[in-house]
């Protein structure tokens, strides 16, 4: 995601005043030192690469030892996303896009700059795999009829209410589904006002369905934290102290795996009987780790990691390329499953896919960049076009 997915140079705020004691000064609320801001950039990074790990156990690239050693964080890191990116989107309402048309322009421009060419790529390469190379592709009725299914994925609609529809290869898209949508919601309660607020955001809820109001919560966590961050004050060694808790549950959490239990239990509480509940059956497990994701961040930021600063250009590095990775990942493992006989679990073979994955998300990176620039310059026109043809001011 993409979850905590924004602005690849620089997502976060720039850094509070600091005293030479080393104490942060008052600042406006929503302020962050740049420890923190870099915390996160790297907790973006670690969530991105515990997917990647993650499909290498579900597409069975790793062998049947090494998944059974291997704890699968996929969903936790996914969890972690949306909360991160609660936090950030309510700082960038904030702080960076202030209008209604500049949050439209660069919550639109920062995911579709990613989706169009990942999403393109992984049609036509599916497409030329199943009809040139006739090699069968799961759920390729998709691409008997990309003129239905590209616009459909591009509209985030995969889990609206009865659906589970998946792009070729794209088994991350999902949380695209719920976190596009997200956006939507805030950008409604935080630019509108009074009647219209709640008509909107009604007609919101409406499109979407159940399974995107269970995981609405966890996403406006995220935007909890960050409004009530300044009021969360307490020592750096009781944070550090925390912060290691809440790795050790984590850790503990992904040992002892109750989410099986928990996804029984939440199926049998669903009341809907003609929906599936889809990629939402996790739900009561995503909301305990929900609150480990919370602990971690409120820990984090009064924590002062001293040593983060002297790894800051390897932790943007990475950070700025991990909405690609988290998204292309899948093409890389697809086709490569497709093309080449896979030997499971030999360290040649993941090293092999890992680097292809690598450079893969290095060779996309400039494109999105570039692709974004122009996204934000169109839409912004386009939003301007239409202010003026509706006599509005833009």
């Amino acid at each position: 995601m993409a979850g905590g997915r924004s602005d690849a140079r620089r997502i976060l705020p720039r850094p509070e005043p600091v005293t030479p004691d080393g104490t942060m000064t008052p600042a406006r609320a929503g302020a962050l030192d740049a420890r923190f801001s870099l915390y996160l950039d790297l907790a973006r990074a670690c969530a991105a690469l515990a997917v990647v790990v993650a499909h290498f156990g579900y597409f069975r690239i790793f062998d049947d030892a090494q998944i059974a050693r291997i704890p699968d964080f996929g969903r936790e890191a996914v969890i972690a996303f949306f909360v991160l990116s609660g936090f950030v989107i309510a700082y960038s309402a904030e702080h960076k896009n202030l209008t209604a048309p500049s949050y439209v322009v660069a919550r639109a421009a920062r995911l579709y700059s990613v989706v169009l060419p990942v999403l393109a790529l992984a049609f036509i390469l599916a497409t030329v795999v199943q009809d040139v190379l006739h090699v069968p592709i799961d759920d390729s009725y998709e691409l008997r009829r990309p003129w239905l299914y590209v616009p459909f994925h591009l509209a985030f609609l995969g889990d609206a209410w009865s659906f589970v529809e998946r792009p070729p290869w794209l088994i991350p898209y999902w949380s695209l589904d719920y976190e596009a949508w997200y956006y939507v919601l805030f950008g409604v309660f935080h630019f509108t006002k009074g009647r219209r607020r709640w008509l909107a955001a009604g007609a919101v809820l409406a499109v979407v369905g159940p399974r995107l109001w269970l995981l609405l919560p966890v996403w406006l966590s995220g935007v909890a934290l960050y409004r009530l961050q300044g009021r969360l004050t307490f020592g750096p060694a009781l944070a550090r102290a925390g912060w290691m808790l809440s790795v050790v549950l984590i850790g503990l959490w992904g040992w002892f795996d109750p989410e099986p239990y928990l996804r029984d239990v939440a199926n049998g509480l669903w009341p809907f009987a003609g929906i599936r509940m889809g990629s939402a059956d996790r739900v009561l497990a995503d909301y305990a780790v929900m609150l480990l994701v919370l602990l971690n961040f409120a820990c984090a930021r009064q924590a002062r990691f001293d040593a983060l600063p002297r790894l800051a250009r390897p932790i943007r590095f990475v950070a700025g390329h991990t909405f690609t990775l988290y998204l292309s990942h899948g093409i890389v493992i697809g086709l490569w499953q497709s093309l080449l006989p896979i030997e499971r679990g030999a360290a040649h073979e993941i090293l092999a896919i890992g680097t292809a994955i690598a450079v893969v998300a290095l060779a996309l990176n400039p494109l999105t960049e570039a692709l974004q620039r122009v996204l934000r310059r169109a839409i912004a026109a386009a939003l301007s076009l239409g202010a003026r043809g509706l006599g509005m001011r833009a």
